[in-house]
């Protein structure tokens, strides 16, 4: 077994522990927000005089494009203090690092956990927006891996920065002035396309519009010739991320 297998055992170990109020929540919140978002407000917009978004209802809309922004929410929460725990407060590179363990063992076994819990609560979410009724294609289910790269695609940089902290202090800016504002603006409850140009231009610059994009199109079933561009995107940022994570870990564990 090699060093980032083990790493990835610990945290599976520490999961048996935690699991079940783990995806209970997985569960959890993809049926509150489509209950209330998706089936609340989309019952107000059938209403209305446009009554669809883009040509399909507004439950269908919304659907994918929560699953890749709960993606980026998932690798947000992951990717600060949890990690500045292991690194900081409760040490745990540090024994790993007085075993045969490298650093390089460290950060691949930290993305393939990351990757694991990714796809744990992005298949959980895709079997509510089944129940839910909003998937209308066999593609649909390649949008789990779109969600899990929208998620790498945060949770890498997130993790380099996280690695160069010595406080906790910048993690609810994080959350504040870019997460939130994306969750709101990236193309999850409405079509970008309706916002300004200016901030259009500033959410295409971002990995979730990018992957809410994919999802929907994927879920859809109508693969658009950008679809190539949005991969691209969600790659290249996951492989910086990773580059930089591989780089400040590196200088914060081996001092």
């Amino acid at each position: 077994m090699t060093g980032a297998q083990h790493v990835l055992e610990h945290h599976l170990t520490v999961y048996r522990r935690t699991w079940k109020g783990s995806l209970f929540m997985s569960f959890l919140s993809p049926v509150l927000f489509l209950a209330a978002m998706g089936l609340g407000l989309g019952s107000l917009i059938a209403r209305g005089p446009v009554r669809t978004i883009d040509g399909v209802s507004y439950l269908v809309f919304l659907a994918p494009g929560l699953l890749a922004a709960s993606a980026m929410q998932a690798a947000f929460v992951e990717t600060t203090y949890p990690i500045m725990a292991r690194i900081q407060w409760q040490r745990t590179y540090e024994g790993m690092l007085a075993t045969p363990i490298a650093v390089l063992d460290v950060l691949v076994g930290e993305f393939g956990w990351l990757t694991f819990r990714l796809a744990l609560s992005s298949c959980a979410f895709f079997f509510v927006m089944l129940l839910f009724g909003t998937v209308h294609s066999v593609l649909a289910v390649l949008a789990i891996v779109a969600a899990i790269l929208t998620g790498l695609a945060f949770a890498a940089p997130i993790l380099s920065w996280t690695a160069t902290r010595r406080t906790d202090q910048s993690f609810a800016l994080i959350g504040r002035f870019v997460i939130t504002p994306l969750f709101l603006l990236g193309g999850v409850f409405f079509p970008l396309h309706q916002l300004p140009q200016v901030i259009q231009g500033i959410a295409w610059l971002t990995p979730l519009a990018h992957g809410v994009a994919l999802a929907r199109s994927l879920s859809l079933g109508v693969l658009a010739p950008s679809a190539g561009i949005h991969l691209a995107v969600l790659l290249l940022y996951a492989a910086i991320g990773i580059t930089a994570a591989r780089i400040t870990l590196q200088r914060r564990l081996v001092q």
